[in-house]
């Protein structure tokens, strides 16, 4: 009874969405990540969207002005990633914040020469644990497969990518594994491609994704995902066992 109730009560939010499937169709044609969606899986994206939207709410931050068509492509975006997952893999918090543009966290920062500054520099998004996920319009709009220094960025799988991962032990770069998966191969496969692109960097190398994912573990798969919807091909060739992984963990082949 109770879940009757409760896709009852989704289905009427859904009828209520001053949305259109034309609509959603003409705010993603640019977005280059939708040609690998069509037909059914396209039919899918759209339903969890919608539901995204029903349960999860996208609110200005600063002097933000939210449209439609924003809160569209932030909840497409953010579905891309749990298409074959679910939206239960969301639960646990509630909000999505938007700025136009960078926003200042207020909070102590230390840089890197070691000196604590009282506010932290502008950031394109952050997610927090069991809060909510901060965005910034101006990076969302500029995503895209060599949007970063060449290299792929999209803000908002690089931000959901932090709450699945925060799913398991916290933001380490070790999401809950699914059963035809094992722990112990994740950490060695994503271990020795850190280590690898760290020897790459220390030699000036150039990397096949942007230098960010070497920050620590959580960023690296931060920057593998979001590369890994925006760029596949790039990924794999360069990463061939992290995009491996990737495939068996977001359960899409690209």
């Amino acid at each position: 009874m109770i879940k009757w109730i409760s896709t009852w009560w989704e289905n009427r939010r859904i009828r209520q969405l001053p949305v259109t499937r034309e609509q959603w169709e003409s705010v993603m044609s640019d977005w280059p990540v939708m040609a690998h969606y069509q037909s059914k899986k396209r039919d899918e994206l759209y339903q969890l969207t919608l539901r995204f939207l029903v349960h999860k709410a996208i609110a200005p931050g600063g002097d933000a002005v939210l449209t439609d068509e924003i809160c569209l492509r932030v909840a497409t975006m953010a579905c891309v990633p749990i298409l074959e997952l679910g939206l239960h893999w969301y639960d646990n918090w509630q909000t999505v914040i938007v700025y136009q543009g960078d926003f200042v966290p207020n909070r102590p920062y230390r840089s890197e020469d070691g000196v604590v500054h009282n506010q932290a520099p502008g950031l394109s998004g952050e997610a927090w644990l069991r809060g909510p996920v901060i965005l910034s319009w101006e990076s969302i709009a500029h995503s895209g497969a060599h949007a970063r220094h060449g290299h792929a960025s999209n803000v908002v799988i690089h931000e959901f990518a932090h709450k699945l991962d925060m799913l398991r032990d916290g933001a380490n770069g070790a999401p809950p594994m699914h059963k035809d998966m094992q722990a112990g191969e994740w950490h060695d496969v994503f271990s020795k491609a850190w280590a690898r692109l760290q020897q790459d960097y220390q030699l000036q190398h150039g990397l096949p994704i942007d230098e960010y994912a070497l920050t620590n573990p959580a960023e690296f798969f931060a920057v593998c995902s979001e590369t890994f919807f925006e760029d596949p091909r790039r990924l794999e060739q360069y990463l061939s066992e992290v995009y491996r992984l990737l495939c068996l963990f977001y359960r899409q082949t690209l």
